[in-house]
């Protein structure tokens, strides 16, 4: 049974697991998915990954929910090249200290605002007041800041001279509000310089593919299906609102 992987490339975790396999000419088969359309709550899904999140992967018989563990199992099951989780020490300690933050920074102040400016007001029809955007654009701007002054400084990349999984997360985390008309690179040229590098790394081509949905997501959001949405609408004002 071929590798299957299971993303929605609108969302960052999954970007980041879809670079990383194609950057490394990975075999798989795509479950292309749509968690706006609550396709991860599905029964079939359910028995890929109980958490009802993507991405999760099957191989065989082994399943895997969460990308940092579903990338690194691909890093080493594919002997993946060193530099993607390096075996040095300090570097590896480098890209597992910026893998353990972002959980609670970059990525999700970079969802958060995705949702405020465009999905909750164009899909679910609710007014998003100055405060909570301005606050919401706030956290983002810090952490934007602490990935320019901490992980990146001025090294070529977070852990060293060569690209690694925490660029890789880090890129699709950044490019999330871009999605929703936000320049986030504006008066920030060690972050564009950065940017530029990682695309370089990975490949303009698929680092286009891999973003070109949610790049087109205000093009896009007239066409989305709000009904399916609707049904989650309470769980997702509780969280962002």
């Amino acid at each position: 049974m071929a590798l299957e992987l299971y993303l929605d490339l609108f969302s960052q975790p999954c970007r980041s697991v879809y670079i990383f396999a194609k950057s490394n000419n990975i075999p798989f088969e795509f479950k292309r998915m749509s968690l706006l359309e609550g396709e991860q709550h599905k029964e079939d899904f359910g028995k890929i990954n109980m958490i009802r999140k993507a991405p999760a992967i099957r191989d065989g018989d082994f399943c895997l929910a969460e990308s940092i563990p579903i990338m690194m199992y691909l890093a080493e099951k594919y002997k993946t090249p060193e530099h993607w989780y390096p075996t040095d020490l300090r570097r590896r300690a480098r890209v597992n200290e910026y893998l353990s933050w972002q959980h609670t920074a970059l990525r999700p102040h970079g969802s958060k605002l995705f949702w405020l400016r465009l999905l909750i007001p164009k899909i679910l029809g609710v007014e998003v007041s100055q405060d909570k955007m301005d606050a919401a654009l706030d956290d983002l701007n810090g952490s934007l800041k602490l990935l320019e002054e901490k992980f990146i400084q001025d090294r070529p990349f977070i852990a060293g001279d060569r690209v690694s999984l925490a660029d890789l997360v880090a890129i699709v985390e950044v490019m999330q509000p871009v999605g929703c008309g936000l320049d986030v690179f504006a008066g920030r040229p060690l972050l564009g310089a950065w940017r530029d590098r990682v695309t370089v790394a990975v490949g303009k081509e698929l680092f286009d593919e891999a973003h070109r949905g949610v790049l087109a997501s205000q093009e896009n959001v007239g066409t989305m299906d709000a009904s399916k949405l609707q049904q989650f609408k309470p769980k997702i004002l509780k969280m962002f609102m």
